[in-house]
């Protein structure tokens, strides 16, 4: 057996021994070769020791040895130690090969290294054995804990279930080696959680062991430990918390937390009023607590809804209730779960109830009419005064209050405090023959308690209106027309309205009767016919005729008036047939009302024509004051606004009083007109105007105004027309004249030649005609 091979053994027998530390890979021998065609004899390393223990406390501990086999003892050969750590970690002892570890090593953070080995002779300085490479690897002892790794642990399983049901899987991890011995076989175990809940020792699984109740305890703190070595002695731990949540089972049915609710509600109160509130409590959350609210004994009165934010039950008034009819109720109410599975239905056996007491509390109500409307019937005619009916009204209240009556919407009835109606004036069926209003009830010790009632009245016919003709008084008869000849139907109506049905009746008075030229005949369904009693009707000697109707009612008593019918002989010619004479009256009408037509729209166009003349008229003024000199001169009209006092003349004088016609303004006498309109002809023969003529004119014009002691004391318009020099007329402006113009003598006008003739002869004549 070579070296190399005998070495291998003895590793092989160290590894396997339990008191040498496991060592790394098997010594790596490297066989020297000679040179030549002899083959020297093989030769190599010798290692004694290859492993070293983490964690030694120790500064130098000795590793192993490495030595050639060619190494005699002498001292001659020098080792040499080379790789990763030498000199840090590692070193070696020149002279022997002894090997030492200068530091504690630590396997989870390295495991092996691996170095290479030289021996040189000292005298030759050369090589010995070619370099080698070997492995020292680090043992490993049990110096780490198990750690758990996604910590911390929460879990969630729902109240009530059973036992065996999984929770969670807590798992450690333990950093030493699990090829070594059992450094890294753990075993999970509970320090806190029994005996609610378990473990499995080597998966670390845990599962409910007992029921838990949420309402009880909702959450439990479970503390799990995990121990390498399998638990022996000298083995290392760690723990983790784990934190069991329980969900909410629908398990607990609802309670009221009362056995008795009082509860008070107001005869007032109107349909769909909340008059309370009751609870029931469930240890149940979420959808679990949610409940429906309802009453037992079907009650029509009162009901329950569910507030579904509070999950308080709201009673609720159905019916409007009467504290004069019921004072008190009772009623019974339950509550239920709104959510539950058939697999709890267990807990819910028997829903929970309450009972409700529900007190009517008495208000002040408006008093109450015996009747809903009232319905009176009365004789037209009826004088001032006059009963109609009566209408009653109590206050229902313990006070027992009195009760004043008053009539609403009517001006034709009033009403006293016992609620007896009467007329205020007498009633005519013809004019009015039903009458709604209303009655009013207010309590005398508190008015503001009213109540109404509609009352109607008819009024009943009475026979006070005698019959009178509906047909035309006025008819035509033929000349030539024969004995019995139907000339028209009549009829007749009557405003009043008889129980019995209306029946007239018709005949001739007394005198048409014995001399009479057409008779009557009653057809009796209130019509007659008028006929003729004699043979021809001539038109140049009687054309017109009248006769006296007389019709009676069947009221009683009998009521009878008198009708004159106006028949009028018409030319028929041959036709015998009066409606020619009806056509000839129509179109004689409408003639009449074309040409009332036609002079109505002549009146309107002549006074549109009139106001666009006016109109054009003030528009041609505002063009131009002043002609320019060299044109045709024709009236020119001044206006001037004179600046009175203003608004501060109102406050010394009454403009009503300077209004009235009785004030009247002393007006200064005329001048001789003829003097005027010659001294103007004189002037007529220049030639234009003179602007020095129009400046006196303003000038004296103003001066008579600003002096004249009559003028008003508020702002006025004065207006002067003046022709200017051109025309022989002068001013044609009545506003200094203090005659009217019959008392004025226009004879001068003749003496003004050709131009005023045809005024001369107007006004002259009119002056003759008023003088006589």
């Amino acid at each position: 057996m070579d070296c190399c091979s005998l070495l291998a053994f003895m590793l092989g027998f160290l590894l396997q021994s339990p008191s040498v530390p496991v060592t790394g890979n098997p010594v790596i021998c490297k066989l020297k070769q000679l040179a030549g065609p002899h083959v020297r004899e093989k030769r190599g390393w010798i290692w004694s020791r290859f492993s070293v223990p983490e964690e030694l406390n120790t500064s130098r501990y000795h590793i192993g040895q490495l030595r050639s086999d060619l190494d005699n003892g002498n001292s001659s050969f020098l080792y040499k130690l080379l790789g990763t750590g030498v000199g840090s970690i590692f070193d070696i002892d020149n002279r022997t090969g002894d090997i030492y570890a200068l530091k504690k090593l630590d396997r989870e953070e390295q495991s092996l290294y691996t170095l290479r080995a030289q021996v040189i002779d000292i005298n030759t300085g050369k090589a010995v054995e070619p370099e080698s490479e070997f492995v020292i690897r680090v043992s490993d002892v049990n110096d780490n804990e198990p750690k758990f790794l996604h910590e911390p642990y929460e879990a969630i399983v729902p109240e009530m279930s059973p036992e065996g049901t999984f929770v969670i899987r807590v798992t450690a991890s333990d950093a030493d080696d699990p090829s070594s011995g059992n450094h890294a076989r753990l075993l999970y175990s509970l320090l806190q959680g029994q005996p609610y809940v378990s473990i499995e020792p080597t998966t670390g699984v845990i599962r409910i062991s007992s029921r838990m109740d949420r309402e009880l305890q909702d959450k439990y703190l479970v503390i799990v430990q995990a121990k390498d070595m399998i638990g022996l002695p000298g083995a290392l731990s760690g723990t983790t918390s784990v934190v069991v949540k329980l969900s909410d089972v629908n398990d607990n049915k609802p309670l009221f937390k009362e056995s008795l609710y009082r509860l008070t509600v107001s005869e007032l109160a109107r349909p769909g009023t909340a008059i309370g509130r009751i609870m029931a409590q469930d240890n149940d959350i979420g959808e679990n607590a949610e409940m429906d609210y309802s009453i037992e004994d079907d009650s029509q009165t009162f009901d329950i809804i569910t507030d579904n934010e509070t999950q308080e039950g709201i009673v609720i008034l159905k019916k409007k209730v009467d504290y004069e009819h019921q004072k008190h109720y009772r009623i019974q109410a339950k509550v239920e779960n709104r959510h539950v599975g058939e697999q709890f239905m267990q807990y819910h056996a028997g829903a929970a109830t309450t009972i409700i007491k529900v007190q009517v509390e008495d208000e002040d109500e408006p008093p109450v009419f015996l009747l809903p409307y009232y319905n009176f019937e009365i004789l037209e005619g009826s004088s001032h005064g006059s009963v109609v009916g009566t209408v009653s009204a109590i206050d229902l209240d313990q006070k027992k209050s009195p009760i004043r009556y008053s009539v609403i919407r009517s001006k034709m009835f009033s009403i006293d405090d016992n609620g007896t109606i009467i007329t205020t004036s007498p009633l005519d069926r013809e004019t009015i023959d039903w009458y709604n209003f209303s009655v009013s009830a207010t309590e005398k010790y508190n008015v503001q308690q009213v109540s109404t009632v509609p009352v109607y009245v008819q009024v009943l016919d009475i026979n006070d209106n005698a019959p009178r003709l509906a047909t035309n008084n006025m008819m035509y008869v033929c000349e030539n027309a024969r004995y019995g000849e139907v000339i028209q139907n009549i009829s007749a109506e009557d405003k009043d309205r008889p129980n019995e049905g209306q029946h007239l009746y018709f005949n001739l008075s007394v005198e048409d009767t014995n001399n009479s030229s057409f008779i009557i005949v009653d057809n009796q369904d209130n019509t007659a016919v008028i006929l003729t009693n004699r043979t021809g009707f001539s038109l140049q000697e009687e054309p017109v005729f009248y006769i006296s109707i007389l019709i009676a009612d069947n009221g009683i008593p009998s009521l009878t008036s008198t009708n004159t019918l106006t028949i009028i002989v018409c030319d028929c010619g041959n036709s015998n047939n009066t409606q020619s004479c009806s056509n000839k009256e129509m179109i004689l009408s409408m003639a009449f009302g074309i040409e009332l037509v036609i002079f109505l729209l002549i009146c309107i166009v002549i006074i549109f024509g009139f106001v666009f003349l006016v109109l054009g008229l003030r528009q041609r003024r505002k063009q131009t004051l002043f002609p320019v000199k060299g044109e045709d001169l024709g009236e020119n009209i001044f206006s001037y606004d004179d600046e009175g006092g203003g608004e501060e003349d109102t406050e010394a004088f009454d403009i009503v009083e300077l209004r009235s016609p009785a004030v009247m303004r002393e007006c200064k006498s005329r001048r001789n007109t003829t003097q005027e309109i010659r001294s103007l002809y004189r002037q007529s023969l220049q030639v234009g105007p003179d602007s020095a003529i129009f400046r006196k004119f303003i000038l004296e014009k103003l001066e008579e105004a600003d002096t004249d002691p009559c003028a008003p004391p508020y702002d006025s318009l004065q207006t002067y027309a003046f022709e200017g020099t051109g025309s022989l007329a002068g001013s044609l402006s009545s506003l200094g004249s203090t005659v009217s113009d019959q008392e004025e003598n226009y004879n001068y006008l003749n003496d003004l030649g050709p131009r005023f003739k045809r005024l001369a002869c107007m006004f002259g004549s009119a002056v003759q005609a008023n003088n006589y």
